[in-house]
């Protein structure tokens, strides 16, 4: 049986864990969080290196993209280098394929409407492949990198401005404490009422759940949210709150959306190649065969 495990600095309150069988392999697949703890993070991963068939890294982005640009977070080196024998994967290798087929197969089967649509993706950075799809669709974007990631109330509106500006903020804000630019911890399970506008102009609001979560309104009429690492509370928060339909990038098991870093180690751990070499062709060619859906759930 493979063994996939997500290491997070998120709440341990979302712990989950799932038995499912995956092109006819047996899977255990689980998410540990840490509250925040780094050094506890990385004795996790150490003393399951070997024992796991995949790690995922949770709460945190081993990697953030702009253009054709990667750079690398440096806090997470360390959860990564702590691992000498299995995988460690962020997330960002399906950030750049599922999310985009998501998006592509939302159009294509008139499931959303994009075009002339408000949407408001909480970090390209960080989901730089559907933020690009997005911006195909011809809707009006809105990126809150500035916001959300540095507190800088400053709305952007083209993947081409966040280029230039990630090529001379992302080197030092890749060397900060993450829990600087990130909610971690207790801070996932607690709303700040700040940054409302931005949210209230939106028709579709896209990205990572976490800032979602931290930042989001007391009310949102008719949002649709298109994100993943839902809870089944989460769910239902985002119900009570006025939204009309929640999409998942990442399938539902058993009641829960695992992130895309989970999702990741799972493929990792089918691909018969290692997993440094997988290119995102490998990544399209294993999606095809698993024919991951995404979840779409009417809320109101």
């Amino acid at each position: 049986m493979k063994h996939v495990m997500s290491v997070s600095l998120g709440s341990s309150k979302r712990n989950h864990k799932v038995e499912i069988n995956i092109l006819g392999e047996d899977f255990i697949i689980e998410r540990v969080g840490t509250d925040g703890d780094k050094k506890k993070a990385i004795e996790l991963i150490r003393e399951y290196d070997g024992r796991v068939s995949a790690f995922g890294l949770g709460g945190i982005d081993l990697y953030l993209w702009a253009g054709n640009r990667r750079y690398i977070i440096r806090d997470a080196l360390h959860f990564a280098n702590a691992a000498k024998i299995s995988p460690v994967v962020d997330g960002s290798g399906l950030k750049n394929t599922l999310e985009r087929r998501v998006i592509e197969y939302l159009q294509r089967e008139n499931l959303v409407e994009f075009r002339g649509k408000k949407v408001l993706v909480v970090s390209a950075t960080d989901r730089f492949g559907m933020a690009e799809a997005l911006e195909k669709t011809g809707a009006a974007m809105t990126y809150g990198d500035l916001i959300f990631a540095l507190g800088i109330p400053i709305p952007l509106h083209s993947l081409r401005t966040i280029d230039i500006l990630a090529r001379i903020i992302i080197p030092v804000v890749a060397r900060l404490p993450f829990e600087m630019i990130y909610p971690t911890g207790e801070k996932q399970e607690s709303t700040k009422s700040k940054y409302g506008r931005f949210f209230e102009e939106a028709d579709i609001i896209a990205g990572d759940f976490h800032y979602i979560k931290r930042y989001l309104p007391s009310k949102i009429p008719g949002k649709v949210i298109i994100t993943n690492t839902v809870t089944s509370e989460d769910v239902k928060m985002l119900a009570e709150r006025g939204a009309s339909m929640l999409i998942t990038t990442t399938p539902e098991l058993e009641g829960r959306s695992f992130g895309t870093n989970v999702m990741e180690a799972v493929l990792v751990s089918l691909s018969q190649k290692p997993y440094k070499e997988l290119t995102p062709r490998d990544y399209e060619e294993l999606l095809d065969k698993l024919a991951f859906l995404p979840r779409i759930e009417k809320l109101n």
